[in-house]
């Protein structure tokens, strides 16, 4: 039983429609294939989240180049959550999040997860070259490439991103590592949606992809990368009331939060206000999913802070995303 809708031609009209119209030309999850002159296809995914718009836009730019010639190499592309784009939303409530539910998920099985593992299975009987899934940050983030392998084809297809690669192998369920498991695999965070810039460059980004013959199995130098392992994902509990400005809040966070990313926050660093509890009102649990919050997180005089040195990513000042997804990643670098 098929359950993806495959086509191997696109509309004329996919290259100028607005990602919260591209609904309406692509009703459900599509997986795309268009032949190149090496066979092997670069595998592209986007919308996996509804409201991170920059990897359509790179790929239509992408389409819109070749649109009259031959492309270098066979392209395989998924159009995720367009009913989620069409709201401008990460997902819909009856939704699951569409990078949690690829092959090695921890949730339970759905139409959406049956569509991802057909996915998986199709690219590994192309044999598929690469894959690249792009998305945005809601936080003030630099550019950046994620792996789930410390590996050196990995790296190098990292690297020729930029210089800065988060390593992460949690949480579970996510589109890369997936297909981590049959190829070269990473994740483009591309900052924040509508910046022409973060457009530009995830473009640069796939055309360079495409015009690869192979991936050098060389170590990449020391010098020319900074590879970052995520040891933690911090939750804020269900049960709180967070806000950014109301000082009756459960936890009253820091307007600032957002520029701790990337940067060496040290032990004491103030993350907020515990104002009407004095239980930790978050959860980190390292990559093996066992709870680590007394190791990082300690509440002093009903102020929130780090008990130790590390490198926060991901934070955000958007309660809804907090709340959907996590409040920030926990890093410490590593040399590969």
């Amino acid at each position: 039983m098929a359950y993806i809708n495959q086509v191997n031609h696109f509309p004329k009209e996919l290259l100028s429609v607005k990602p919260e119209s591209l609904h309406s030309l692509v009703p459900e999850p599509t997986l795309f294939h268009l032949s190149g002159k090496l066979k092997q296809p670069l595998f592209i995914s986007v919308l996996l989240h509804g409201n991170e718009v920059t990897g359509f836009l790179a790929l239509q730019k992408l389409l819109t180049k070749y649109q009259n010639q031959e492309l270098p190499r066979s392209l395989s592309f998924f159009l995720g959550n367009t009913k989620a784009a069409s709201l401008g939303l990460r997902h819909l409530e009856d939704q699951p999040d569409f990078n949690r539910i690829w092959p090695g998920s921890r949730l339970e099985q759905t139409k959406e997860s049956l569509i991802t593992q057909e996915i998986v299975n199709i690219m590994t009987r192309k044999e598929v070259f690469a894959s690249i899934d792009v998305h945005n940050n809601t936080g003030l983030n630099p550019h950046y490439a994620c792996i789930n392998k410390l590996d050196n084809h990995f790296l190098q297809l990292a690297r020729l991103f930029g210089r800065l690669v988060v390593y992460f192998t949690r949480p579970k369920g996510v589109q890369s590592g997936a297909f981590a498991e049959i190829c070269p695999a990473v994740t483009l965070e591309c900052g924040k949606p509508g910046q022409q810039h973060g457009v530009d460059h995830a473009f640069e980004y796939l055309n360079s992809c495409l015009h690869l013959s192979k991936l050098s199995s060389h170590p990449v130098l020391s010098q020319d990368i900074n590879v970052y392992h995520t040891v933690a994902q911090v939750k804020v509990n269900k049960d709180i009331n967070l806000s950014f400005d109301d000082d009756q809040a459960d936890l009253l966070l820091d307007k600032e939060l957002e520029r701790m990313n990337f940067t060496d926050a040290p032990a004491g660093t103030r993350l907020g206000t515990v104002v009407n509890s004095r239980n930790m009102p978050l959860t980190a649990k390292d990559e093996k999913g066992i709870i680590v919050t007394e190791k990082f997180f300690s509440i002093i005089d009903n102020t929130l802070q780090l008990n130790k040195n590390t490198m926060p990513s991901m934070l955000t000042l958007d309660k809804h995303v907090i709340k959907q997804d996590c409040l920030c990643y926990l890093m410490e670098r590593i040399t590969p």
